[in-house]
């Protein structure tokens, strides 16, 4: 099994923030999250919450949406309408209060099966919210074969 980075730092890919590290945080009984202040710097004032792969939730910066937002939007629409709904949908723009908390939908916390304990990750460009339990399980079929094989094919 890898280990995830729990250190809070910060790298720079290409002049832009690098959002990366393990943070564990709960929602409370109202559905609200504290961002990781690193997080919350380098996101913005205001930020999108939308559902993201492996039953997680994406976290992306005003840009990074507009990025994400113009590549579907370019597609023919038979590609498109998926994605669009997808990752449209169910979105919501945020802004934490002077605590850092964010509210997550319902919608969105029954999405990625979040209950108490959860687990926000850097992914370069954007993070992920994962129930703590799942996030471990997944990073528990994680191993240094299967980094070391992709590794290769990206020659690193």
């Amino acid at each position: 099994m890898l280990s995830g980075a729990t250190a809070p730092f910060q790298l720079q890919e290409s002049g832009k923030a690098m959002l990366i590290g393990e943070y564990q945080h709960n929602i409370d009984v109202k559905g609200r999250i504290i961002v990781p202040a690193k997080f919350r710097e380098d996101l913005g004032d205001k930020f999108y919450v939308t559902k993201g792969l492996d039953n997680c939730l994406f976290v992306l910066s005003p840009s990074e949406w507009d990025k994400l937002q113009e590549k579907i939007m370019a597609m023919p629409m038979s590609k498109a309408k998926g994605l669009q709904r997808f990752f449209f949908a169910g979105a919501v723009e945020v802004e934490p209060d002077k605590q850092g908390r964010i509210l997550l939908p319902q919608n969105l916390r029954d999405y990625a099966q979040l209950a108490k304990d959860v687990v926000f990750i850097g992914a370069s460009k954007r993070a992920e919210i994962w129930d703590a339990g799942r996030w471990n399980a997944f990073n528990d079929t994680l191993t240094e074969d299967s980094v070391a094989a992709v590794m290769d094919e990206l020659s690193l």
